[in-house]
């Protein structure tokens, strides 16, 4: 299993309800994989460094994981299709 780092801002439109149940989706799916997820780190709202989707502020959320590297491309496609998600990055460690 690899060591990555996600990296992904969540609308400001949605609830604190929403984001909870949004990280713990992420962290769920990772967990579900047979990954390990060694932290999530809330760095809360920022402004963004360009406007996306007419709107500029975002919740960002910082995950580190392991995961098989055959899996990633799964966890990026949920994250990718959700709605509430306005960016993600994914970064090997």
């Amino acid at each position: 299993m690899n060591k990555y780092e996600v990296l992904y801002i969540i609308s400001a439109d949605e609830t604190e309800e929403k984001r909870e149940e949004i990280i713990k989706k992420f962290s769920s799916y990772v967990e579900s994989k047979g990954g390990v997820v060694s932290g999530v780190d809330k760095w809360g709202m920022k402004k963004l460094a360009y406007d996306i989707n007419f709107k500029s502020e975002g919740f960002y959320v910082l995950m580190n994981f392991e995961l098989a590297g055959n899996e990633v491309d799964g966890l990026k496609k949920l994250m990718t299709i959700n709605e509430s998600v306005v960016r993600v990055q994914i970064v090997r460690k």
